[in-house]
């Protein structure tokens, strides 16, 4: 005899979660409004230290050009920059702008980039910021935005400081060129522009490698020294005549190029090419930095 097969009726489907509401009133783009964030970077200690130490260095430079003096050029005689800081207001910013490029300049922008995601995962709070909640992405573009903000106006108020001080210290006159000439106190200030925006394009590499940094660790020292220390070694790199053409490839070789506008014939070749470089690079750490972000757990 066979034996009859029973028929197990269907399972029934497992109902459909209910859609979750957000809370009345909210909105992802509103979270961590930029102002908030500057008042908050605003307020921290190291940034009134730097601002310090930044409006320190104009005064320094005027004491020390008094008790110094010019020497009246190099070893062969060549006039340099240097030489003519005390000529008028305008080639003092200049000077000031030439002594602190390469390296002055370099800590505030590593300071405020690399400081501004890992300080939050030094204090535990990185994780209830994202809880409020506040997106990642949105976490990450206010604390760039507000980051690049402050290295802007580090640039800028150093010569433009400076412009001030050495005007009331040497007057207010023309740029007198270590080449030979002089460019009209107006175009001056224009030219001094130029330079300021390209050290200011010329750091974003900085802040790129610093701001990536700080979304790997939770160690702002480290994130800011890391980045420090990387520019010290393209600075080395640089000085290295063996490696040629391979030198163009560094973001430091350029650092120095907005002398250029500094010429009597303002060239734009080389800050159009550390620029192009400075950005290339800066665009590929920042697209690492939110892509690494998205995907790590925040445990701090």
């Amino acid at each position: 005899m066979s034996t009859p097969t029973t028929t197990r009726p269907a399972p029934e489907p497992a109902p459909e979660p209910a859609p979750v509401e957000s809370a009345p009133g909210y909105r992802a783009g509103r979270t961590l409004p930029l102002r908030v964030e500057a008042l908050r970077q605003w307020k921290r200690r190291r940034t009134l230290v730097m601002g310090g130490i930044l409006a320190a260095l104009p005064f320094v430079l005027v004491v020390a050009f008094a008790i110094g003096g010019s020497d009246g050029g190099d070893r062969e005689g060549r006039i340099t920059l240097m030489d003519t800081a005390t000529a008028s207001g305008a080639n003092f910013a200049a000077t000031a702008l030439f002594a602190s490029a390469g390296f002055l300049l370099v800590v505030p922008v590593a300071l405020f980039c690399g400081d501004t995601v890992a300080s939050e995962a030094s204090w535990s709070s990185l994780r209830y910021l994202l809880a409020a909640p506040v997106p990642r992405s949105r976490l990450l573009a206010s604390k760039l935005a507000v980051a690049l903000g402050f290295s802007a106006a580090a640039i800028v108020f150093l010569p433009l400081l400076a412009l001030a001080v050495g005007t009331v210290a040497y007057g207010w006159g023309p740029l007198q060129l270590p080449t030979g000439g002089s460019v009209p106190a107006g175009d001056a200030v224009l030219r001094l522009a130029v330079a300021v925006a390209f050290v200011f394009a010329s750091q974003l590499v900085t802040a790129a490698l610093a701001f990536w940094l700080s979304t790997r660790t939770d160690a702002p020292l480290g994130a800011v020294g890391g980045a420090v220390g990387l520019t010290i070694v393209g600075n080395v790199l640089d000085a290295v005549t063996a490696l040629g053409d391979w030198r163009d490839f560094l973001p430091t070789h350029w650092q120095y190029a907005w002398i250029d506008a500094l010429q009597p014939q303002l060239e734009w070749s080389g800050m159009i090419k550390g620029t192009a470089l400075s950005v290339t690079f800066a665009l590929i750490l920042f697209a690492l930095a939110f892509r690494g972000f998205a995907r790590k757990d925040i445990v701090s």
